[in-house]
């Protein structure tokens, strides 16, 4: 009974903590409250209960994705949230966020305006298409487009582009919720032109060309050119999933890029935001002006429409290609995609030491980069990485306390030993890792 005495009340309790979130606070002190009587009433210490009320309060404001640093060496990797944010971008979501916006309103009219006008005019100028569109992620692009052009008639589709995109998603599973029939030429490492040609009829309303941007068919393998598709006379979607924009990084030499798609004549070309561009979330659908705004006047543009946040994040990060010099080095994927040896050497070596300093083992040596995100599934971005020494316990031991650890750190097992890898990490970033590694031996 002495320990039910000692207990305060919840009131009390919630007094002591954050008083900006008082209903937040009620709740965790209740909680903690209810969490010692049970401990007492199994003869337990009851403990400290204002340090387990402002832990649960801290738990409730931080619902969500917590932050985590990369040393994966994966650059867009879809469980960490792809790739960072320019700042511009984020400062952009935050103001979007934070106050009141001219979204949807025409400030020289005083009238109603669309979201679109923030975003159109810089793809229009990046990619030299006539009009574009962004929704809310490639997906629903590539489903708008189908729609839009080929409900309740055929769009045929090389049998080697039938992909299947993340979270096990098949790209005839999404082209079906359209209405469209998809009609398959060809095999899976060889399509030809006149395959397509024998193909075309009466019902055939679009040909859809998808990237195969997360697998790549080599050998005895045979696809039509985009201009030659175009050349058919038929409104050609093409899909080109990352969607690459910048000029004269030659990592992204192997992948589509979406000028030349707008200048072969594409119907409607379709990528994302948040891959290789390097922004937000998005889908984003440029071409010919009379397709275009037929997916802007159809009801399911309403369905995938871009929230101001992303919209906000997109256009600060549109906005900086512009500047091809400065993208290259305000975005973090293409900064990250192309960084120097010499300073991927410098942040490994950091590692390299304060674990050694703190009694670890580590070294640096020599291991490969994806882009990850789908894309570019071929190129290994070589570079140095720290590679630490596991210790009595285990690398799978040392590996799951740091992703307990705040915040997490998810690196890469090889051989035996934790990658760290720094092309993923900041300077700042490579310090807290390598201070968790030491943390954990401890």
């Amino acid at each position: 009974m002495e320990g039910f005495r000692s207990l305060p009340s919840v009131h009390r309790l919630a007094d002591a903590l954050d008083g900006r979130y008082r209903g937040l606070a009620v709740t965790a002190a209740r909680e903690a409250v209810e969490a010692a009587r049970e401990r007492a009433r199994r003869g337990e210490p009851v403990g400290d209960l204002e340090g387990d009320a402002r832990r649960r309060l801290a738990a409730a404001l931080g619902s969500g994705p917590v932050r985590a640093l990369n040393a994966t060496g994966v650059i867009v990797h879809t469980g960490l949230g792809r790739a960072p944010l320019a700042e511009l971008a984020v400062e952009a979501a935050a103001r979007a966020g934070r106050h009141y916006s001219n979204l949807e309103l025409d400030l020289e009219r005083g009238g109603r305006g669309s979201r679109q006008e923030h975003v159109e005019g810089l793809l229009l100028e990046l990619t030299g298409a006539e009009a574009a569109l962004a929704v809310n992620n490639n997906a629903a692009a590539v489903l708008l487009a189908a729609t839009a052009l080929a409900a309740g008639r055929q769009v045929v589709v090389s049998r080697g582009q039938l992909i299947e995109i993340g979270g096990s998603f098949r790209l005839p599973d999404v082209v079906a919720q359209s209405g469209a029939e998809l009609v398959e030429v060809g095999t899976t490492n060889r399509t030809r032109l006149a395959d397509y040609e024998r193909a075309l009829g009466p019902d055939t309303a679009a040909i859809l060309r998808a990237h195969p941007s997360n697998f790549r068919v080599v050998g005895f393998t045979e696809d039509v050119p985009v201009e030659d598709l175009c050349r058919l006379g038929m409104p050609v979607i093409d899909d080109l999933g990352s969607g690459a924009i910048a000029e004269g990084l030659p990592e992204l030499a192997d992948e589509p890029a979406v000028p030349r798609s707008v200048r072969a004549g594409c119907a409607v070309v379709c990528f994302s935001g948040d891959k290789l561009l390097g922004g937000s979330q998005a889908g984003i659908m440029v071409g010919r002006a009379e397709v275009v705004d037929a997916c802007r006047s159809h009801p399911l543009a309403r369905a995938v429409r871009i929230d101001k946040l992303s919209l906000a994040a997109l256009a600060a990060t549109l906005c900086l290609y512009r500047d091809p010099e400065l993208a290259k080095d305000e975005i973090p994927v293409l900064r990250m995609l192309s960084a120097p040896r010499a300073e991927l050497e410098a942040r490994a070596q950091l590692m390299r030491e304060r674990v050694a300093r703190a009694g670890g083992k580590a070294g640096v040596v020599e291991a490969a980069a994806k882009v990850g995100g789908g894309a570019l599934p071929l190129l290994e971005l070589s570079g140095p990485v720290c590679a630490v020494e596991s210790g009595g316990d285990g690398v799978d031991e040392l590996a799951r306390r740091l992703r307990s650890g705040d915040p997490p750190v998810i690196g890469r097992v090889r051989e035996g030993r934790l990658l760290l890898d720094p092309r993923t990490l900041t300077d700042e970033e490579a310090r807290r890792a390598a201070d968790a590694v030491v943390a954990a031996f401890r």
